[in-house]
This record gives structure tokens, sequence and C-alpha cells, in this order.
């Protein structure tokens, strides 16, 4: 069974600009996943505004039986967010590679448009195989 079971990518708008489903077993159609991506964009503003602490930048981790969401947020805005397996450890610092990748191969990409769905196949190549990496790291411990 995958570490991961999707990748979701949200601009600072809470638009859906990128998901990547890695084999989950109950498969979302479109409308299911701009939804959940929606309703945790919408969450994690709310959480920021809760709070009892200042500063707080929203929810990093949302655990539940079944899956973990883990999210990292950008300076800009943008927020990548993750659902895997219960228990998967160093999701984080995949997530901030993640980011890594989108500067490097999205952001740097003259003929794309900022805040708009993310179409570069090299990110898309990059991006599996650091998934695949991780997951064979994972498989290793």
């Amino acid at each position: 069974m995958a570490a991961i079971y999707s990748l979701y990518i949200i601009n600072k708008s809470g638009g859906l600009i990128y998901y990547k489903d890695y084999g989950s077993a109950g498969r979302m159609d479109t409308n299911d996943t701009l939804r959940v991506a929606s309703l945790w964009h919408s969450m994690h503003a709310i959480s920021q505004q809760l709070s009892p602490m200042s500063g707080c930048s929203g929810i990093e981790l949302l655990q539940a039986d079944t899956f973990d969401l883990h999210c990292f947020q950008s300076l800009t805005g943008t927020k990548f967010f993750a659902v895997c397996e219960p228990g998967t450890q160093q999701i984080e610092s995949l997530l901030k590679y993640i980011y890594e990748l989108y500067t490097d191969y999205v952001l740097k990409n003259p003929f794309y448009e900022i805040e708009m769905p993310i179409r570069c196949e090299l990110f898309d190549i990059n991006l599996t195989q650091s998934v695949q990496k991780d997951r064979v790291a994972l498989l290793g411990q």
C-alpha cells in the first residue's frame, strides 16, 4: 500500500491548481477533489483566526483513523497538502521539497501564469520521482 494517497496544491485564493492521486483505494471524481481542496482552504483560514496563539499559521496536521493530512503553507500563501497513511513520517520534509520543485519548475517557467492550474511536464516528472524515492525510503525503514 502506498504511503501517500494524494497530493494537492492550492493557490492563495483557495483554488485547486494541482492534484495528483497516488493510487488511493477510494478515487474521487473532479468535483469531490475541488470540494476537498476548498474545504481544506477554508478550515485552514478559520483555524488561523480562531487560534489562541498569535502568529498561528493554521492547521499543519489532521489525524484521522484511516489517513493523515499534512499541510505546508509557503510565504506566498500557496498550500501544499498530502493525504497519507496514518503515522507516515517525514511528510513535512517531502512537502517542502515539493515546494522547491514548484519554485524551480513551475514558477520559473516563462509560460506559466501565476495562480493558474499547473501544466508542466518537468514538474510532473520530478514530482513522481521524489514521491517514488520517498516510498522506497519508507519501505526501507
